[in-house]
């Protein structure tokens, strides 16, 4: 009589383990979804900043001493809990990584770009979507070298004519009776309008929250934004160097 043995039982697979959230994120910043989505993020914060800063410098119309009272302010922000000045520099090492973050992706992604079609087109097919990464790749090349001569100017005051600490009007005011540091005060502006104006558009692609039925309205709030940002932002220097603020 023969013997059967009784089948062996199979072994449980193995429960995968859950990835971890370091490789979840390294993952997700090597992929180009992940890129484009940080650059958004950080462009919208940037944004936000943008906005803040635009209407603190339009109190320059309102005289010296309201002016020189809002920029005192801006080193008190969330006294008695943060220590004088704290808040600004936990403001500026936030805008740093914003922009690295920002500058870092968009070179990357540049670079995947240039690898993926190493030839010209032959027609100057795509002419819109050219038009807009020049403007981006080259608008913000010249931001980025724009933003360090600011730094040195009215941060730093190592390049402020007046240069006195705590006297922000008068800096506003010596820097801006200079027409070439207007100029260049100037064109930076409107490169930042042509980068609004498309990142802000670009962003809303990225984050999923446009759609065919709301394509109108988010080009025309990047359009409205890069304008009021480009005028809000020119029109203190040329108030300043027309003689309008002294």
């Amino acid at each position: 009589m023969a013997v059967t043995t009784p089948a062996r039982s199979a072994s449980p697979a193995p429960t995968p383990r859950p990835p971890r959230s370091s490789s979840v994120l390294r993952n997700l910043w090597r992929s180009t979804i992940g890129k484009k989505t940080v650059m958004a993020v950080t462009g919208l914060l940037m944004l936000l900043f943008l906005i803040a800063h635009m209407l603190g410098n339009l109190k320059i119309f309102f005289g010296r001493d309201d002016f020189d009272h809002y920029a005192g302010w801006l080193r008190t922000i969330g006294e008695p809990v943060l220590h004088d000045t704290w808040y600004l520099w936990i403001q500026r090492v936030v805008l740093v990584l914003a922009v690295g973050l920002h500058t870092v992706s968009a070179y990357q992604l540049s670079r995947r770009d240039l690898r993926a079609r190493p030839t010209k087109y032959v027609h100057r097919q795509r002419a819109r979507a050219s038009y807009a990464t020049h403007v981006m790749r080259y608008g913000g090349i010249t931001l980025a070298l724009f933003i360090v001569y600011h730094i040195l100017d009215f941060t730093t005051l190592t390049l402020n004519r007046h240069g006195v600490e705590g006297a922000a009007y008068d800096n506003v005011v010596s820097s801006f009776s200079v027409w070439w540091v207007t100029l260049i005060y100037i064109a930076a502006m409107i490169s930042l309008g042509l980068h609004i104006q498309h990142g802000f558009w670009s962003a809303a692609q990225t984050l999923g929250v446009n759609n065919p039925k709301r394509d109108r309205v988010f080009k025309a709030t990047a359009n409205v934004l890069a304008v009021l940002l480009t005028v809000g932002f020119v029109i203190v220097p040329v108030s300043v160097l027309a003689g309008l603020v002294d």
